[in-house]
């Protein structure tokens, strides 16, 4: 039986500081890898960055030198808290103290165990007899435990790299980094992060501008990381946006603004005989009108007019329409009185010229038919640090279709699931038809000038084939992402924050769209070629990496690592999304670009299908054959990485997969479904863990996901990945029976829940964090016995954690007071609605209370017989806890969430100040009020209580500050 020592991440981790790190995140663009080119579900680097790390060093009461001193342990248990706590910062993504400090201690751990193991000696250290004193002086300097690091710590390896933010965040920590995809979209993304830049880091640039340098210029310049490569990366890029305007410039006419057209328009004055440089040409699709009175003319199909919602400066596009009702004309007003819906949108689809309206399957039926046309509405160009918005006028509307594709260019099939794929069902069946003309001019030209600035950087670099493919791998990724942006699926955005083009992958899936924005790549704007390369090569300036990166298109059941590596994964998640399907609209353009420098990773018309680990009905052949196929295919890979695992290490694995309802639900419903009740993915999943003898030794819920994102606005949509730390399950596991893991899992479920509240989880969170640590107490055993004898299955162990889990819940209500209780009782019969006045006495009495009591403590409303809680907007907003002579933990909960929706945080804080202790017990009632309303699916009730909960470190803050400050005050006056 292999021995270990317990990881920190097995132990305890500060979850608070890296769910906030990794939440900000995804607002951070700047530099950030996740600019280099789209990946979808794509873990924070700050969790991926956390979890290493604490997978990698010790817990300090397993560690030799603190272990046995519990004060000791302690203290050192919190200088790695700290630690983290810098560590997840984007700030310090590069920071040389922090970065070394965190390398320093993984070495550290590291050369312990080998010292003690006897495969490490010096002559400073005596094998199995290691001191602190002989280990830091051994690792005295950020290069030595670089140097240590390389030859000693195990790799990590990841065999669904996705968007390569495991590996890079490995490589971050001087760890050797191996990764591996089927996909080869997200192989050329990881290799771009982790496998180039370490092999140039260093390096000056090769292209003819720094070759004119003088020699002291030269001497002067210092290239940290890869920035050399980022400058002839820019330099490559400037030259093909130069080139592809020669070639293809006509396409794409500047729009003057003439007398005329300032004439109703003043802000169109200064401006006047101005040649300007347009962002983009605004389309509507546009459909036969049903209407026979119409005449058959087209009508458009729009999902909104707006232009501008800024507040100062709204802008709209208004359709005229001409007496004759069968012609129309776009204008362009500005003001508040724009009243006009957009004429397709849930309510329907409407006709402009008369109003009737226009069934789906008549639109689906003209795109089959290939009958379906396009208008410019609107021209939008750049001026003097504004939008400018212009009527369409013929020259530009011809322009577009000046340039008339060659038949063979992206005439592969959209083949795949319609869920994902909607512009399919109007007739849009190839990769052409998602692209305008124009942009397959564009996309085409700019592809095919990757090999030209190839040729000319092998030229440069004196004939280095690596480097000439380096540089070419990023220019070919920056057309690739380039599409992103010039598409006929890219949406213009009216919105002040994000007014511009919006891209195609907004969500995961490839969205239908009717009105569209088509960007200029020759503008200074986003979506342009030149703003796209911007973001790349400070993508690449900020590289720092030195440690081996190499990246793999192979199976992940077939995953291989030179030596036993520590696995850290995020897996696809059951039916959730066919990446691969999706993939192909990048992967067109990347194989046109690149099949000459990466041959056998492009050989294929398109993205291999048939191996991807997803369960697809539509690809194989029924819900009941796309589970067995993803439960064969992920049991192989978790047999594998069993096999494969350096065993000193728990392997870490990420799911975010919540439990739904009904297990035949598809992924979509999973993500929204209220009840936390087990879904086929994440059953399955778990069943694959348990089969390959993998125990779960812990979890942890990283809020890896804004509350900001299209799903969880206005819904519960579960916004953690489940962090699985798992070892494999010793061979001598015991038995157990059904009664023996139901009595484990009330001893040990009431202290992990605890933990997970007192780490502030969010509620919607709780109910899928929870079964970590039931899944803990059913993975130790080797198999549950069922009382019929046979192997209990996963499914039944999820549905006795949630039993479990509700009498956990329903148990902390001993902490409330009697008229909280009846109330939380009242709440979970009636709601906010009546009841009867009889049934709330009946209540009362069980609950140790009465009901005058309860209309007295402000709870209820008693009349005609009729009983009710009373509502948070009837609360008094003047409410002093102090002064309340029947305080109730139910009242101070409601006026807290009344307050944070009403005044906002400041005025929760203060709130929270004045109640004190009691506010604790406030938030505990928060979790077990969200618990029922998930239950009864009370969804907009239900995100009051978790709103309340998300909001609970800030407000502890602010309330903190304002204890703080009598204490300031009163320093101020003895200075």
């Amino acid at each position: 039986m292999t021995t270990y020592r317990k990881k920190l991440i097995e132990v305890a981790l500060p979850l608070e500081a890296i769910n906030k790190a990794s939440a900000r995140e995804k607002s951070i663009r700047h530099g950030h890898p996740s600019t280099l080119h789209l990946w979808w579900a794509r873990r924070p680097l700050a969790a991926c960055r956390a979890v290493l790390f604490g997978s990698l060093v010790d817990d300090p009461d397993s560690d030799p030198m603190f272990a046995g001193d519990e004060n000791l342990a302690a203290s050192k248990r919190a200088e790695l808290f700290t630690l983290i706590e810098e560590l997840v910062q984007w700030e310090n993504s590069n920071n040389p103290r922090v970065i070394n400090r965190a390398r320093a201690e993984i070495a550290r751990c590291v050369a312990v165990r080998k010292i003690e193991g006897g495969e490490l000696a010096t002559e400073q250290v005596v094998a199995g007899q290691a001191t602190a004193h002989d280990i830091k002086h051994m690792l005295a300097r950020p290069e030595d435990v670089n140097a240590f690091l390389a030859e000693h710590a195990p790799p990590v390896l990841d065999p669904f790299c996705g968007g390569g933010s495991i590996p890079l965040e490995a490589q971050r920590l001087g760890l050797r980094a191996y990764a591996s995809d089927l996909n080869p979209v997200a192989v050329l993304i990881t290799k771009a992060l982790i496998e180039i830049p370490p092999k140039f880091a260093g390096r000056p640039p090769v292209n003819p501008e720094w070759q004119k340098k003088s020699a002291s210029e030269k001497a002067a310049t210092t290239w940290q990381g890869a920035q050399g490569l980022a400058e002839d990366v820019r330099y490559c890029g400037k030259w093909m946006r130069d080139e592809a305007e020669k070639r293809i410039g006509h396409l794409y006419p500047k729009v003057e603004v003439t007398a005329e057209m300032a004439q109703d328009r003043p802000d169109l004055l200064p401006y006047v005989g101005q040649q300007l440089t347009v962002i983009a040409w605004l389309w509507a699709r546009t459909v036969a009108s049903p209407n026979p009175v119409a005449n058959g003319a087209h009508v458009p199909l729009v999902r909104s007019f707006w232009l501008s919602t800024k507040a100062a400066k709204k802008v709209w596009i208004e359709p005229i329409i001409e007496p004759n009702r069968v012609n129309y004309r776009f204008e362009i007003r500005y003001g508040n009185d724009q009243s006009r819906a957009g004429t397709v949108g849930k309510a329907g689809d409407t006709c402009l010229l008369t109003g009737s309206p226009i069934t789906r399957e008549h639109i689906r039926e003209e795109g089959m038919a290939g009958r379906i046309k396009t208008r410019l509405m609107t021209i939008v160009a750049e001026g003097r640090s504004e939008r400018v918005f212009l009527a369409p006028n013929a020259e530009h509307e011809s322009a577009s279709g000046l340039w008339k594709p060659p038949n063979n260019l992206c005439d592969t099939e959209i083949i795949g699931d319609s869920r994902y794929l909607t512009p399919v069902s109007y007739g849009m069946t190839k990769h052409r038809h998602l692209f305008t003309d124009r942009q397959l001019a564009a996309l085409a030209t700019f592809a095919d000038l990757v090999s030209e600035a190839r040729a000319r950087v092998l030229r440069d670099s004196d004939g280095s084939r690596e480097y000439a493919d380096a540089v070419a791998l990023f220019l070919g990724l920056l057309v690739s992402k380039c599409a992103d942006y010039w598409s006929n699926l890219c949406v213009w955005r009216s919105d002040p924050k994000n007014l511009g083009i919006g891209h195609v992958f907004s969500r995961q899936a490839l969205s239908m769209a009717w009105d569209f924005a088509e960007g200029n790549p020759f503008s200074a704007s986003s979506g342009s070629w030149g703003s796209s390369q911007r973001w790349t090569e400070l993508v690449l300036k900020e590289s720092r990496a030195t440690a081996i990166g190499d990246v793999n298109q192979i199976s992940a059941k077939s995953l291989a690592c030179p030596v036993s590596p520590v696995i850290s994964t995020d897996p696809p998640y059951y039916d959730n999304v066919p990446y691969a399907d999706l993939s192909d609209f990048f992967y067109v353009w990347l194989r046109r670009c690149l099949q000459p420098v990466f041959p056998e990773l492009l050989r294929t018309v398109l993205v291999p299908k048939s191996e991807e680990l997803v369960a697809d009905p539509f690809r194989q052949g029924g819900k009941e054959a796309a589970r067995q196929f993803f439960e064969r295919g992920m049991g192989q890979v978790f047999e594998k990485m069993r096999d494969t695992t350096d065993a000193q290490y728990p392997a870490t694995i990420y799911y975010a997969f919540k439990q739904t309802e009904d297990a035949d639900e598809s992924a979509e419903d999973a993500d929204n479904a209220d009840g936390p009740r087990s879904s086929t993915g994440w059953e399955t999943f778990l069943q694959g863990l348990a089969e390959t003898g993998w125990q779960i030794d812990g979890t942890w819920p990283i809020r890896t996901e804004m509350g900001n994102r299209t799903r969880s606005m206005a819904s519960n949509a579960l916004a953690s990945s489940i962090v699985l730390v798992c070892r494999p399950r010793p061979s001598d596991a015991p038995l157990a029976t059904r009664k023996e893991f139901m009595n484990a899992l009330r001893r040990e479920l009431p202290e992990a829940l605890k933990s997970l509240q007192q780490g502030n989880i969010a509620p919607v969170d709780l109910a899928q964090a929870a079964i970590g640590p039931g899944m803990a107490v059913f993975t130790r055993y080797a198999k549950v016995i069922e009382t019929n004898g046979l192997p209990m299955a996963v499914r039944a162990a999820l549905g006795i954690i949630n039993q479990v889990l509700d009498e956990v819940l329903a148990e902390q209500e001993g902490e409330f007071d009697g008229d909280t209780r009846w109330a939380l009782a009242w709440f979970e019969q009636f709601g906010v609605d009546e009841g009867p006045f009889g049934v709330a006495e009946t209540l009362s009495k069980a609950k140790n209370t009465a009901v005058n009591g309860l209309v007295e403590a402000g709870v209820i409303r008693a009349k005609g017989g009729k009983v009710r809680l009373v509502s948070r907007s009837e609360l008094n907003g003047e409410w002093d806890p102090a002064g309340d002579r029947r305080l109730t933990v139910w009242e101070a909960t409601q006026h807290l969430i009344r307050t944070l929706e009403t005044d906002g945080e400041s005025a929760a804080a203060a709130l929270m100040h004045k109640l004190g202790g009691y506010a604790e017990t406030a938030r505990d009632l928060a979790y077990r009020l969200y618990h029922v309303c998930e239950r009864k699916k009370w969804a907009e009730e239900a995100l009051a209580y978790n709103g309340l909960v998300i909001a609970w470190p800030e407000l502890t803050r602010l309330a903190q500050a304002e204890r703080n400050r009598p204490a300031e005050r009163q320093q101020t006056l003895e200075m």
